[in-house]
């Protein structure tokens, strides 16, 4: 599996850390974060990251800013992506079987490294159950399909 990661100024701490405990997993990740306290702006990397997931260079993305609320929006407005806010081990189950997410978006001001850790260990993990779901998503991508 690769994964791409980004961070802007308010997540690259929590970036660094994630970066690390997949590599300790042994799955190949590449950082394209900021990597620094400096103020940027989270678009410049959360959509690059989600293009890298739908041209399919990447089989997952991970984007975490301080809430990871414009992380997932910038993410989400790529064509094909379907990013998840996570905060807690339930969702980052439930969006993988459910909703057969591609991007996880995180929060570093709102979770700690370890709950960080278990998200990104659970989302990694799971696995689209498919069936009445992959109804449910088709329905979603067909619309996006159609937009102008």
């Amino acid at each position: 599996m690769k994964v791409v990661l980004a961070s802007d100024h308010g997540g690259f701490e929590l970036a660094s850390e994630i970066e690390a405990f997949l590599k300790e997993r042994g799955i190949e990740v590449d950082n394209i974060g900021c990597g620094c306290p400096d103020s940027v702006d989270y678009s410049d990397y959360g959509i690059p990251a989600a293009e890298k997931v739908a041209e399919g260079e990447y089989d997952r993305g991970i984007v975490i800013c301080g809430t990871g609320i414009g992380m997932s929006i910038a993410a989400n407005k790529v064509r094909g992506i379907r990013c998840a806010l996570v905060h807690d081990v339930y969702t980052a189950r439930v969006t993988r079987e459910h909703n057969d997410s591609n991007v996880l978006a995180m929060g570093a001001r709102v979770i700690g490294v370890d709950l960080a850790k278990e998200i990104v260990k659970t989302w990694i993990g799971g696995q689209f159950e498919g069936g009445r779901h992959a109804r449910r998503i088709e329905k979603v991508m067909d619309y996006e399909s159609n937009e102008n």
